[in-house]
């Protein structure tokens, strides 16, 4: 149960997503954990956000979106969730966020330096090993989002640099619900949840199912099936068991090609990849036991698999040709460079309250072991063959990790809390080249990682938070091992600190936080020198603060907005110094207009995105031609408007639908051989119905 000093603090969560009053959420959360009953969910080892009181013992910023949030959203992707959270940036490539390509607080949108999770799982691919983008979790099973920034990641990692994400699977209740939605492009969507548990609510089984396809924007399409199923059993009253399995298949009509300019500025709109395909499938399988030792300890143990596979099959360009044309022009030479991956990983955390030099503390300790390997191969095929050919690149990577941390929350007074913790990470990377005689080459590296956060109340209405904390991302193999040389990297490094202040006055809740983070050692690929760590390591700087502010206008009106402002995002040492870091935007801003009446709900959504640059070299003209070279240019700022609406017909009977883009506005979304196109003004339409 919420302290009764808490209650008004653990009102002050607020995010742009339409018509959300989280004062109902925080008092049904507290509700429910305060029932004492066993619950029919059996959670996986994951960040711990089931209440909104979690947010307040926490030393960074935390947001939390529940799945009311998430369905007034209507979102086809996880990233039509993200880009409304404060201090994230999106680089979209396609509508459905097949690949993840986000930015916290001034880190590339292009590159990744957060931990990606589901259920406290790491679900990108490759953490060490490399190759992070090819799996982003389908929002279909997302049951709510938590994003962590700050020193409340510090229990997590690798890669926390910017924060931690967790996406937390849905777990069906009894029945069936049936969802379906059709759009523009073609889009059909189904999603079947069927749950059912025992009498005495202590074993439940249930299945989340999604098919969908679209002929896509711009013509890029795809065909995905989604299935996940979890199980779980109260073995005693101190013991729980649980089992989730998840299948996921698509094949998207995708590539690495954008427009080129010309057709870009005269308003074309088609794949400019017609033949290619990026092709993925994933398999996985999570156990985990909860049992409580007594004196409020609490063992968690998760144990994890997944196989990943990432086929991509690209024609080749005849260069000469898509200049004099001003548009791609393929050859009949198809190259695939398929992808598997294998992770294996057990994880135990902990937690007991205790007493530390006379203070009342609640404390976690957690070991993590962890296996990844990959397999690379590079198949050349021609048209007529069609994805059959000579493999002449074969790579398999590996990494071996062993994680550990401990971490206590301390209260020295009714006020103040200190939370000190030291996280540990160590691994060991190989590669082996199968086409080049099995020649291979590893290396090994330890990171301490520090770090103190405190929460102090002000009243019992508003509380002060910050800390400091060291995080690191792994420099992958193909970078620490490049020419199959150690090339004696340490990870890339950054010292964070946060600064921040939450709270509740009459009708309006608010947050705001600054941040600094000072970024050392950063590793830049695509290159073979031996001497890479003294060459090419570097410094950047990010300083920033984030705004949230929401409020009770009455007669069920609401307005909720956010904003992040980052004026430092450059690189600090190397060739690219005093240049801004790329997909690093000064300016992003949410703001929603929502309406909640007893079956209708109505949200007007805005989300702004400053200019920005798209490569280190923050050169402003984007290339006219085929030839390449640098892919960047000054990205133009942005608005997007979207409208949604959802009607309760009746108990169990939903109908919704949206205006995505509402205005129409024509924008860039990224570079990469070519310029990617935000989505233009799209219309869906949908319902759920339970049995």
């Amino acid at each position: 149960m919420l302290s009764t000093k808490r209650q008004p603090v653990a009102l002050a969560v607020a995010l742009s997503l339409g018509a959300v009053n989280l004062a109902a959420v925080a008092e049904e959360a507290a509700t429910e954990s305060s029932a004492g009953k066993v619950m029919p969910s059996i959670e996986v080892i994951r960040v711990k956000g089931q209440q909104q009181v979690h947010r307040f013992e926490e030393t960074g910023s935390v947001i939390l979106i529940d799945r009311t949030q998430i369905e007034q959203v209507q979102p086809l992707s996880t990233e039509d969730v993200l880009r409304r959270v404060p201090g994230i940036n999106i680089k979209g490539e396609e509508e459905t966020s097949i690949v993840a390509n986000f930015g916290i607080r001034g880190l590339s949108a292009g590159e990744s330096k957060s931990l990606l999770l589901e259920d406290g799982v790491p679900v990108a691919p490759g953490l060490f090993i490399g190759n992070d983008r090819y799996f982003n979790t389908r929002i279909q099973r997302v049951e709510s989002v938590e994003v962590l920034k700050g020193s409340a990641s510090l229990r997590y990692g690798p890669s926390t640099i910017g924060g931690v994400v967790n996406y937390i699977t849905k777990t069906p209740d009894d029945g069936v619900q049936l969802s379906a939605r059709a759009g523009s492009f073609n889009m059909r969507e189904m999603t079947v949840e069927a749950g059912a548990k025992n009498q005495s609510e202590d074993a439940f089984a249930g299945v989340v199912a999604t098919k969908a396809s679209s002929d896509g924007f711009m013509d890029k399409g795809y065909d995905m099936s989604d299935v996940m199923v979890k199980a779980g059993l109260a073995i005693s009253d101190k013991q729980k068991v649980g089992v989730k399995f998840s299948y996921h298949e698509n094949e998207a009509n995708i590539s690495y090609r954008g427009l080129l300019l010309a057709d870009y500025l005269n308003g074309e709109r088609y794949n400019p990849a017609p033949d290619d395909w990026y092709l993925t499938d994933r398999t996985a399988l999570d156990l985990n036991h909860e049992v409580i030792l007594g004196n409020n300890a609490k063992l968690n143990t998760l144990v994890y698999w997944s196989e990943t596979t990432r086929d991509y099959w690209r024609y080749d360009v005849n260069t000469a040709a898509s200049n004099a044309a001003g548009r791609w022009v393929y050859t009949d030479t198809l190259t695939g460079n398929n992808r598997g991956f294998e992770r294996l990983g057990i994880e135990s955390r902990l937690s007991f309250d205790q007493q530390l030099f006379g203070y009342a503390a609640a404390s976690e300790v957690g070991l993590r072991l962890m296996e990844e390997e990959s397999n690379d191969t590079r198949i050349r095929a021609t048209r007529a063959a069609d994805r059959s050919g000579n493999n002449d690149r074969h790579i398999v990577d590996s990494a071996t990790s062993v994680a550990g941390y401990a971490q206590s929350r301390i209260q020295l007074t009714d006020e103040l809390a200190v939370t000190p913790g030291l996280r540990i990470e160590s691994y060991e990377q190989k590669r082996v080249i199968l086409t080049d005689n099995n020649n291979s080459a590893k290396t090994t590296n330890t990171e301490l990682l520090p770090g103190v956060g405190l929460t102090y109340e002000l009243t019992a209405q508003a509380q002060l938070y910050g800390g400091v904390y060291r995080a690191f991302s792994p420099a992958s193999n193909g970078v620490a091992l490049d020419g199959l040389t150690d090339q004696q990297l340490d990870g890339e490094r950054s010292v964070n600190y946060e600064l921040g202040l939450r709270g509740t006055a009459g009708a309006a809740n608010y947050e705001v936080s600054a941040f600094y983070m000072n970024f050392a050692n950063q590793v830049v690929t695509g290159n073979s020198d031996p001497n890479l760590s003294q060459s090419n390591a570097g410094k950047t700087e990010h300083t920033g603060m984030e705004f949230l502010l929401g409020y009770e206008l009455g007669g069920g009106f609401r307005i909720d907005t956010n904003a992040t402002w980052v004026p430092t995002s450059e690189f600090k040492s190397g060739v690219n110094a005093g240049n801004r870091i790329p997909y690093a935007p000064k300016i992003l801003a949410n703001l929603a207009l929502s309406y909640t009446g007893e079956a209708l709900s109505v949200a007007l959504t805005a989300h702004h995105r400053g200019e920005q640059y798209a490569d280190p070299t923050n050169i402003v003209d984007i290339p006219a031609n085929a030839a390449g070279g640098i892919w960047g240019g000054l990205l133009p700022a942005y608005t997007v408007y979207d409208l949604m609406a959802q009607y309760n017909v009746f108990e169990g009977f939903t109908v919704y639908g949206s205006v995505k883009n509402l205005a129409d506005k024509q924008y860039i979304s990224g570079l990469r051989q070519g310029i990617y196109v935000g989505p233009e003004r799209s219309f869906e339409a949908g319902f759920r119905y339970r049995f």
